[in-house]
Order: structure tokens, then sequence, then C-alpha cells
């Protein structure tokens, strides 16, 4: 089989992989070229240099920072909570074993370039 219909083929399955989880979490991105680069790895791009890839390092580091202040929002609704138990608990909710098991539940790994 010629390389560049193999190619064809693992974008077209590639495609449908990100349809079908839109579907799953009810969103639809207007933009899904950023979320293509949301689950690019920059190994992937840098090993594909001749192709126009981002990676999404640039989209993490702003993902970080609306996921918390998300949860700090979320949080800071509860007025019995105290500053310092606001912080632990944001600290736990966005800490990386909390967001591995999510992006496991989500299937993520089977996403990423």
């Amino acid at each position: 089989m010629p390389k560049q219909y193999k190619d064809k083929q693992k974008q077209s399955k590639k495609l449908e992989q990100f349809r079908e989880f839109q579907q799953r979490i009810s969103v639809h991105f207007k933009n899904e070229k950023l979320l293509y680069q949301a689950f690019t790895h920059s190994s992937y791009v840098n090993e594909h240099r001749k192709k126009p890839y981002e990676d999404n390092e640039r989209l993490e580091f702003l993902g970080d920072a609306v996921l918390e202040l998300t949860i700090s929002q979320f949080l800071f609704a509860n007025p019995a909570m105290s500053e310092g138990d606001l912080t632990k608990l944001r600290a736990a909710i966005v800490c990386e074993p909390s967001l591995v098991s999510l992006a496991h539940e989500l299937s993520f790994g089977d996403l990423v370039f």
C-alpha cells in the first residue's frame, strides 16, 4: 500500500475521532484547527517539520490559566470556606493526577498527535 494512501487513511480516521469526541462532550468547536493544535505534541511537530503544524504548548499555557480561574470562581462561591481551604482544594483539583484521571476518562490519549 502506498505511503500516501496510508497517510490519508490515518488522517481520515483521526478526523472521525475528533468528530466523535466533540459529540461525546457535547461541544462543537467553531475553529477546529485549535482543537487539533490542542492535541498536537511538540515532538510530532518536530518530526513533521515540512508540514505547517503548531504544537499545543502556548494553548497549554492559556488553558492552565483558564482552568485555574474557572475552578477559583466556582470554589469562591462557597462563602463558608477560608482562603487557605480554597487554595488547598483548588490545588487538589488542578493537580496533575486529577487531570490525568479526567484525560483517561475522556480518552484524550486516542486524540494526541
